[in-house]
């Protein structure tokens, strides 16, 4: 794999920033996923609308497998509750969410993990974005709630840090999210940006604690497409901010481990042109980005930036340290 990395070119590069879903159960129906994975592609994600059977859908993983140029993370969206891929195959909510996970205490989350865990394994998948990380201090908050484990942020770092640490003990991931807190929100990034007012006292006091605390055994990060006030005055989402991923993230938490975005088509970062999105997030700090379609508008999105790499209008160095990061991430794992 080392060898391969190494003789990629600026293309392939980007190709590895990218995590990319695609439409249906067979991912040879979709050719811009095929021909993505020939050209580098960094990670698929599934969704729900991938998964009706169990072994249908092992057999799809393989195929993406044999198609990767370099094995690629293979990732889901596993929390239990509400948010879960798996419903086809159980016809409703197989797991319990975190909140009432941590309602039955230290036992029940970890065993919970451990099940989810050894799914993820038996489906091929090698990738979870979880846990949620946030505290949920918001009771309008229309996204968080109960994908929380508790409002009170040492509850969520004792039961987050038994999640991370029962994923990594089964191989599996783990993408704790989503930084720097989308707890006291009270819009769904989904739909809309949210803006959080919080000073960066209480920020740091509660919805921080968490990721500064787990940072040192968390592997990967996902930033949210919030504002946050305390840390930039232009109205931008944490997923372009350098205050946020360089200036905070990396420099004061001194977190070693992959800086993913959430997913790139959600209402939270529309303000911005695809390009201009990924270019700000890049020069902010983010080495890889999720875009759960695997379209033209993708393909051509990620020709665009290796066309501003060679033009120098995206610094080269920065795509070679995401792939530094992207690199020891599946070396280890």
């Amino acid at each position: 794999m080392e060898d391969l990395f190494q003789k990629l070119n600026t293309e392939q590069k980007l190709y590895q920033m990218f995590i990319l879903g695609y439409e249906g159960e067979n991912p040879h129906a979709c050719p811009n996923l095929t021909n993505a994975l020939k050209s580098g592609l960094g990670g698929v994600i599934f969704f729900t609308q991938n998964i009706y059977d169990k072994e249908r859908f092992k057999n799809a993983v393989q195929m993406i497998k044999e198609d990767a140029l370099i094995s690629p993370f293979l990732s889901i969206d596993q929390e239990g509750g509400r948010v879960e891929r798996t419903l086809n195959l159980y016809g409703k909510s197989h797991y319990l969410s975190a909140r009432e996970a941590a309602k039955c205490g230290k036992n029940t989350v970890k065993q919970q993990t451990q099940w989810i865990s050894e799914e993820l394994k038996y489906l091929g998948l090698n990738m979870n974005f979880a846990p949620v990380l946030d505290v949920d201090t918001n009771p309008d908050n229309p996204v968080i709630a109960d994908r929380s484990y508790s409002s009170n942020p040492e509850e969520v770092i004792k039961y987050g840090k038994i999640a991370v640490e029962t994923y990594i003990k089964n191989g599996i991931i783990p993408v704790g999210k989503h930084f720097p807190g989308h707890g006291d929100t009270a819009a769904d990034s989904h739909i809309e940006m949210p803006e959080t007012a919080l000073d960066i006292e209480e920020l740091e006091k509660i919805h921080i604690k968490p990721f500064k605390a787990l940072c040192d055994i968390l592997p990967a990060i996902m930033v949210a497409h919030v504002h946050y006030k305390a840390f930039d005055n232009e109205k931008i989402p944490a997923s372009v901010s350098s205050n946020i991923i360089n200036g905070y993230l990396r420099n004061k938490l001194n977190f070693k481990g992959l800086v993913i975005s959430d997913d790139m088509v959600m209402g939270g970062i529309k303000r911005f042109t695809p390009f201009e999105a990924c270019k700000r997030a890049i020069n902010a700090g983010v080495n890889m980005f999720i875009y759960r379609n695997s379209d033209d508008s993708t393909t051509n999105l990620i020709e665009q930036l290796a066309n501003a790499v060679e033009k120098g209008e995206i610094d080269i160095n920065k795509i070679d340290k995401s792939l530094d990061y992207i690199r020891l991430i599946k070396k280890c794992f």
